[in-house]
């Protein structure tokens, strides 16, 4: 047994009720019900007079200071814990003196059992050798049967120690676990909140960066004395955008709630309204909620800053299924030069998809193609 388990004392979880059992909460009022009625009994049905009056007054000084023990044993104060296991002795002595025969036996048993079941043991040593010591000479049985009970009284102790301190760690446990899953879930819903977030700030920065770029041309033409029909034109696709960013909100909504159509069916929608293809290879599946996000959140992106930077351009869009992973391209032919709506928007589109990519162990690739621009996204999936 090393040093410091002679030295440490139980655990202030160990020394209390807590993780208890309803039916052992109830064994231990009733046993102690019945141990006070006995002391009570001892010291009432023979006595009168003043001996009557000493007797009660011992049982309730003794209750008193198995009371406190108990108290300033759960502080793990060590000196007022040995002054009252003391008093509680010498109680037994004057019980012994006085002819109280079962106080003088459950004092001297009962301290014994407590110290060693709430003490340091090396504190515990000397007060369980003082007691049972008080207790076999004070019994006055054969040798063999005292030694039986001091053995019996000694591994009861030891086994309520032990129970105690194990009671201690199944509680601390659990105080543990119920932190730890107090802590997953606020983790959990911090994440959710990241992934509300990404998904709304990708559905607006989509869905207003188009309105941006065909409300921006309206007014060049309206400064530049363009005719009604070309700026009703640009007003019309501002609307148009603004009914699909709508729609996309819907679809964000959905995802959220589990409810996505699939990637290719979405993929082609997106593309109704540019000079684009879609193609697809490899084995179709079902992609995680995260990773099938990442491709349409992507693939918008792209697409807004193709009609940004190279309006007119044809795009090749191209959703592969590899072994453990999925990969979508974005291509385009380069189309027109940029106009003055190039530099419209806060540039953190692949900034966005970028971090959206690696925050699900994957990568984005963006830069110049043989003819135009390439968007390369790579997710587990």
């Amino acid at each position: 047994m090393s040093g410091d388990r002679w030295t440490t004392w139980p655990s202030r979880e160990a020394l209390t009720w807590a993780g208890m059992s309803l039916a052992r909460l109830w064994f231990v009022r009733v046993l102690r019900a019945v141990v006070l009625g006995s002391l009570l009994w001892d010291a009432f049905h023979r006595e009168h007079g003043w001996r009557l009056v000493a007797g009660v007054g011992l049982v309730l000084a003794v209750t008193w200071a198995g009371w406190a023990f108990f108290r300033v044993s759960f502080a793990h104060r060590l000196w007022p814990s040995l002054a009252l296991l003391g008093l509680l002795l010498a109680a037994g002595l004057a019980a012994e003196t006085g002819g109280w025969r079962v106080l003088a036996t459950v004092l001297c048993c009962g301290s014994a059992v407590a110290a060693l079941e709430r003490l340091p043991l090396v504190a515990a040593a000397p007060c369980v050798l003082v007691a049972l010591t008080a207790y076999a000479v004070g019994i006055g049985d054969n040798w063999l049967t005292t030694a039986l009970t001091v053995i019996g009284l000694v591994l009861a102790g030891y086994t309520l120690r032990l129970d105690a301190e194990a009671r201690g760690s199944t509680h601390r446990l659990l105080a543990q676990e119920r932190a730890a899953r107090a802590a997953e879930a606020e983790s959990a819903a911090l994440a959710e909140r990241a992934r509300i977030a990404r998904e709304i700030h990708d559905v607006l920065a989509h869905s207003l960066s188009a309105q941006l770029v065909h409300l921006e041309a309206a007014r060049l033409l309206i400064e530049g004395d363009a005719t009604k029909g070309q700026i009703l034109d640009r007003v019309v696709a501002a609307r148009s955008m603004a009914r699909e960013g709508l729609a996309e909100t819907r679809q964000a909504l959905s995802a959220l709630r589990g409810e996505m159509t699939p990637v290719e069916d979405f993929l082609r929608e997106l593309v109704t309204t540019d000079r684009a293809s879609v193609s697809v290879a490899g084995d179709r599946r079902a992609l995680p909620a995260e990773a099938s996000q990442a491709v349409r959140r992507v693939a918008q992106e792209a697409l807004t800053n193709v009609r940004k930077h190279a309006p007119g351009a044809k795009i090749r869009v191209c959703l592969r299924y590899g072994d453990g992973e999925v990969r979508l391209d974005v291509r385009d032919s380069g189309g027109r030069s940029p106009g003055e709506l190039a530099a419209s928007g806060a540039g953190y589109g692949l900034l966005g998809m970028r971090e959206r990519a690696e925050l699900l162990g994957g990568s984005l690739e963006a830069g110049p193609g043989e003819e135009g621009f390439v968007v390369t996204l790579r997710v587990p999936g």
